[in-house]
């Protein structure tokens, strides 16, 4: 058996040594376009920023250790440049010499990656604005920034340009972020990326939302960036972070499937449409484990697994990929950000049913010193509770809610498995009734009708009677428009305060007093609802729409 593997990193690498692992006799090659075959490309941003000091720590592994410890073929500075499936070979040219040769192959994994967006825009090409993908592409960056940067502009607020956000004013460079979306972040829900954006505010970065850069010019210090707004941001440096493209041509050049958005088409075992090609990593097109729709999610742990199924199915073991449900989390200075499964717009957008809560816990129990808040958003099936996504972002916790959240999804698991599920408890690590367990507690109470829920959205477009059921002190620091006051304590006592002919929207700080108001008044005759995650979210809403006006 001749194995040749077209790329490295978390796909190709990881499907080399699996595959040596399983033939010790095979023939592999490894064709890299680069000079590393296997690096941490996640952490680019923190050696730039020098949190990781040292450029080796970002070497998984060398060639020279590839061919020592998995007895491999590997070619670096090496771009294959064509396929002849026919004749079953690959044409190969070498980069430093610029000599082509053919390479036969019995088996073929496909692991070239997705290349950084570049727009055809005026001046994108001048020195100074770089993408950011490999080693090579952070040591011009880093080279660039000890030349005394002041300034510079990142196009794009996903989660590479937040990462490298926030590594640019650790060096003390002043950043400003350009977004054409009305929100950072676009993977997750737009109210959840509130206090994302009051971060990177209160660290100084000036985030432009709404805007897009149309024009570079070059300055006598750098380059200028022309928005579309007419607003000109100077800067010495500019790192592109608008999104990446398949490296897909390879493949369709071949005559192999491809999706409409580039990505290589790929069955559940890795095969392409020829069974003798096989694809993972950026550059394929995967199956949502949560909508069953298509999709491309460039993600490490997905392509590390797709390197070793392909690697299992080339030496005849059946192995198959679930498909990806986008599991993913990013850190901006002291917040934590993550998500799994389908946000609420994109089963808006597939046109799925679904309810949605929000919490506000604790991180750990609140009377153990240094507990952080957090917000967790938890979006499930209305009649089954089957779990379709999760997202939370605050401090310490997230990870674990959202990696036990992950996994629960991967199970097929409903809201009234969280209420049962069993964590780990010691004050210093989380509750009793952990975050998890919470928001299993407030959705499955909502499927039982045990506290019928509206959402904010629904509270600001109907304008029902407001109950704030919280103190005086927090009524007087803000609350919903036209809301009136009886605290969860008194309720009891001014029942006759209500009216029986209106609904009666119920709310607190984050939902618990409002939940326990609304069985108080429906036990006696009132039709009441509970706001879903009470003052709290609404002043998400609110924050979203306030920095988009």
């Amino acid at each position: 058996m001749k194995l040749v593997i077209v790329g490295g990193v978390a796909g190709g690498a990881s499907a080399a040594a699996r595959a040596r692992r399983l033939a010790e006799d095979a023939e592999i090659v490894l064709i890299e376009r680069g000079p590393d075959i296997s690096f941490a490309n996640c952490g680019l941003p923190y050696h730039i920023g020098g949190e990781i000091a040292q450029r080796e720590k970002l070497l998984v592994v060398t060639p020279e250790r590839m061919r020592q410890r998995f007895n491999l073929d590997v070619r670096v500075r090496s771009s294959v440049e064509s396929i002849d499936r026919t004749a079953k070979k690959v044409r190969i040219r070498d980069l430093a010499s610029g000599r082509e040769y053919e390479e036969s192959y019995d088996k073929l994994i496909l692991a070239p990656g997705a290349a950084p967006l570049r727009p055809p825009l005026p001046g994108i090409d001048l020195p100074g604005i770089y993408t950011l993908r490999n080693l090579e592409d952070m040591d011009r960056i880093i080279k660039t920034l000890q030349a005394n940067v002041k300034q510079a502009v990142i196009i794009g607020a996903g989660f590479i340009g937040l990462e490298l956000a926030e590594n640019l004013v650790r060096r003390g460079v002043h950043t400003s972020v350009v977004e054409l979306q009305d929100q950072v972040m676009p993977p997750f829900d737009k109210e959840m990326t509130a206090p994302i954006a009051e971060k990177l505010k209160s660290k100084g970065v000036t985030l432009l939302l709404r805007q897009s850069a149309e024009e570079f010019e070059k300055t006598a210090d750098g380059v200028a960036v022309r928005l579309n707004s007419g607003k000109v941001l100077h800067a010495e440096l500019v790192i592109l972070g608008i999104g990446v493209r398949p490296e897909s041509k390879l493949a369709s050049d071949a005559g192999l499937e491809v999706g409409p958005r580039g990505g290589i088409r790929v069955n559940a075992q890795m095969r392409t449409t020829d069974p003798d090609i096989y694809a993972v990593g950026d550059a394929i097109e995967v199956t949502d484990f949560v909508t069953g729709q298509p999709t491309q999610v460039p993600l490490a742990g997905p392509a590390n697994r797709q390197g070793r199924i392909a690697a299992d199915n080339v030496f005849g073991r059946d192995s198959r990929f679930r498909g990806t449900q986008g599991t993913a989390i990013v850190g901006v200075f002291d917040l934590v950000a993550a998500l799994t499964g389908a946000s609420e717009k994109t089963l808006q957008r597939v046109k799925r049913a679904y309810r949605k809560v929000y919490i506000h816990p604790a991180s750990h129990a609140g009377y153990y010193p240094g507990a952080e808040a957090m917000t967790l958003k938890l979006l499930f099936d209305p009649e089954t509770g089957k779990i379709l996504g999760a997202q939370a972002v605050g401090g310490s916790g997230v990870d674990k809610r959202i990696d036990v959240i992950a996994v629960a999804i991967q199970a097929g698991m409903t809201v009234f498995d969280l209420e049962e599920m069993e964590l780990a408890y010691a004050p210093q690590f989380g509750s009793a009734k952990d975050p998890v367990n919470m928001a299993g507690f407030v959705a499955a109470g909502l499927i039982r009708d045990d506290h019928p829920q509206v959402d904010v959205e629904y509270v600001l477009a109907e304008r029902p009677y407001l109950l704030d059921v919280r103190t005086p002190e927090e009524f007087g620091r803000g609350h919903f428009p036209d809301a009136i006051n009886i605290p969860i304590d008194d309720l009891r006592g001014r029942l006759g305060e209500l009216p029986k002919d209106r609904q009666i929207a119920v709310y607190c700080q984050v939902g618990q007093r409002g939940y326990l108001g609304t069985r108080i008044l429906r036990q006696k005759g009132f039709n009441a609802v509970n706001v879903g995650g009470g003052y709290r979210t609404y002043q998400l809403v609110q924050a979203i729409a306030a920095a988009n006006s």
